[in-house]
């Protein structure tokens, strides 16, 4: 009986660490998932940031299309928007003109992205959105061949065109007149009468900005005269607003014919 006693208590404790050796096992398993986990999500994050980066500081005269797909771009031009345009994208009337001056006016300080929303929505006039992805990035790229914008070894796609900066070859510039814009800066009341906001930002195209949060944008170093404004601003005098509207001259030189204002904070910090 005692022996039977004793071989059922070394079977027992024999069991105990069989099974605290696997559950020690599963755990070191866990942790070494979970450490891979963490390798693989930061290199992921990693990457994203970098790519983020890139596609910030990429030009359009950094090689964006392929002069295959430009050519690709001439003929569906041809087939489905040179009754609006013409056949160059320049031969149509000016306010449909895809080159020069006008593609210069309401693209610059952009990005390729929008380039390419903007006619994936617009084009063929009436039909927006009934070509195919890659027929519309053959069309971006045709535009931009257009102007005069070099060619790269790879083609333009939905994803590459993302943050890619349409500016002039000379660089960075002010946007010009008639850009719909948003600024936010402090509001005062002007000598003499009429407003202007004071500490403001840069303008930007009010597509290019969505998402942003204006109310802890850092603040800027111009001041803009808000014309034709048709809402009392009053009680907003020393309050941090955002104004949106039509700049008047290259970078709203003469102000910003203003269409909606929005106080964004009591005091402007």
């Amino acid at each position: 009986m005692r022996n039977a006693l004793q071989s059922y208590t070394i079977h027992d404790f024999s069991l105990q660490r069989r099974v605290e050796y696997m559950m020690q096992t599963a755990r070191q398993w866990r942790l070494s998932i979970l450490f891979v986990i963490s390798i693989v999500a930061g290199v992921a994050i990693a990457t994203f940031v970098e790519s983020a980066v890139a596609a910030q500081s990429k030009t359009v005269w950094d090689g964006v299309y392929t002069e295959q797909q430009a050519g690709r771009g001439a003929l569906s031009f041809a087939t489905n928007c040179a009754r609006c345009h013409g056949g160059t994208t320049s031969d149509g009337e000016d306010a449909r003109s895809l080159a020069g001056e006008r593609f210069w006016k309401s693209f610059r300080e952009s990005t390729v992205d929008h380039l390419l929303d903007y006619v994936s929505r617009n084009m063929p006039n009436g039909a927006g959105g009934s070509l195919s992805a890659s027929e519309y990035a053959d069309l971006v790229a045709f535009i931009l061949s257009r102007n005069a914008i070099p060619p790269g070894t790879s083609e333009l796609t939905k994803e590459t065109a993302v943050g890619v900066q349409i500016i002039a070859k000379g660089g960075p510039g002010e946007l010009p007149d008639g850009t719909l814009v948003r600024v936010v800066g402090c509001l005062a009341a002007k000598e003499g009468g009429g407003w202007i906001l004071n500490s403001a930002t840069t303008p930007e195209r009010v597509s290019s900005i969505a998402g942003t949060d204006d109310k802890n944008r850092p603040l800027g170093t111009r001041s803009y005269r808000l014309m034709y404004v048709l809402t009392p601003l009053q009680r907003f005098v020393g309050h941090r607003m955002s104004v949106r509207g039509l700049l008047i001259g290259e970078g709203g030189r003469d102000g910003i014919n203003v269409s909606v204002t929005e106080s964004l904070a009591e005091s402007c910090q």
